[in-house]
């Protein structure tokens, strides 16, 4: 069994302000310029992609997703250089942390049950 990476969340009152699937939510508007495409492709529900992008941008200081509504455009999302900027931080404290405790979580991992379906 090898060590996965542990998950890091924000915290903003009772919320989560960022964790890894807002983070991956940012990604994926930023890929479809959409809430409704990245939430397809992520495999959620509208209502819950957008009630995510929703509480990143009542947590955060200024929205991290900016959206327009349909028309003759369509519509759309994109991440905005603030949001940017608060992914940017969020993947490099990500990756420090997996770092530094790669070594305890790779010895806490061995004392497991072996992945016999437990």
């Amino acid at each position: 069994m090898t060590a996965k990476n542990i998950k890091i969340h924000i915290p903003y009152g009772d919320l989560s302000a960022i964790g890894p699937g807002k983070a991956d939510l940012l990604e994926a508007i930023e890929r479809n310029g959409s809430i409704s495409g990245a939430a397809r492709r992520m495999g959620m529900s509208y209502k819950r992609a957008w009630d995510l992008v929703n509480t990143m941008n009542k947590s955060f200081r200024e929205p991290l997703v900016a959206t327009a509504t349909g028309g003759s455009n369509g519509g759309g999302a994109q991440v905005t250089e603030f949001g940017y900027d608060v992914l940017r931080r969020y993947r490099e404290i990500e990756t420090k942390a997996n770092i530094a405790v790669a070594a305890e979580l790779a010895e806490l991992i061995t004392l497991l049950f072996p992945n016999s379906g437990h």
